[in-house]
C-alpha cells in the first residue's frame, strides 16, 4: 500500500492496485479478476484515455468483496472506495463473454500482475456502446484502437464477435477495417 500511496501517476497507481487485488485473490486460491472498460482502454491507448476508477470483471463477487475489504476499501453504492488512496473500484461484470476470450497478462513492478480484457473484446465493447448509447468518446476510441493495432488484431475473432446477435456491429467493424490509416 505504501508503494501505491507514493506513486504519483494515476495510471501506475491504478495498475498497482489491480495487481494487489489480484495477489490477494490468488493468495486465497481464487482466479485473477479481469480489468475491463476505462482502465483497460487506458492501458491499450498508452494513457491517451484517462479513467478515474478501476473496473473489474469477476465471477465470485463475495471473494472480490472480501479482498477489497481486506485492502481497506469501503462499499459506497456500486463502488468500493479507498479514502486514503482516493481510489474507486467497480465490478460491473460477473464474467466475460467466452471462457476462452483472449486476455493479456501485464507484469507490474514488485512481482504483481493483472489480467486485461483482450484488445478485440474491448473494441467490441466500445463499438456496442458507440452503436447503442452513442457516446462520441467510445466511437473515437474504437477507431483509434483499430488504427493503432490494425496489423496485430485477430480479424476473424473480431468479425465472429461482431456478428453475434447481442453485438450486431459487423457492418460498423467492416467500415472501420476498410478505412485507410491516416
Amino acid at each position: 500500500m505504501a508503494k501505491i500511496a507514493a506513486t504519483e501517476a494515476p495510471f501506475a497507481r491504478q495498475m498497482l492496485m489491480t495487481g494487489l487485488i489480484t495477489r490477494v485473490l490468488e493468495d486465497r486460491g481464487k482466479p485473477a479478476p479481469v480489468l475491463i472498460r476505462g482502465l483497460a482502454l487506458s492501458y491499450y491507448t498508452r494513457e491517451v484515455y484517462f479513467t478515474a476508477d478501476i473496473d473489474l470483471a469477476y465471477v465470485d463477487g463475495d471473494a472480490l468483496d472480501a479482498a477489497l475489504r481486506e485492502l481497506d476499501f469501503v462499499k459506497k453504492g456500486r463502488y468500493w472506495i479507498h479514502e486514503g488512496l482516493d481510489m474507486a473500484v467497480e465490478a460491473p461484470a460477473s464474467g466475460l463473454a467466452g471462457e476462452n476470450a483472449p486476455r493479456e497478462t501485464v507484469e507490474i513492478e514488485g512481482g504483481l500482475r493483472c489480467l486485461v480484457i483482450g484488445l478485440e473484446d474491448l473494441i467490441i465493447d466500445l463499438m456496442n456502446a458507440c452503436k447503442h448509447w452513442k457516446p462520441a468518446v467510445d466511437c473515437e476510441m474504437a477507431e483509434l484502437l483499430i488504427v493503432r493495432y490494425r496489423e496485430e488484431l485477430d480479424w476473424a475473432y473480431l468479425e465472429r464477435r461482431a456478428a453475434l446477435p447481442e453485438n450486431d456491429t459487423l457492418a460498423e467493424l467492416r467500415t472501420l477495417k476498410d478505412r485507410e490509416a491516416p
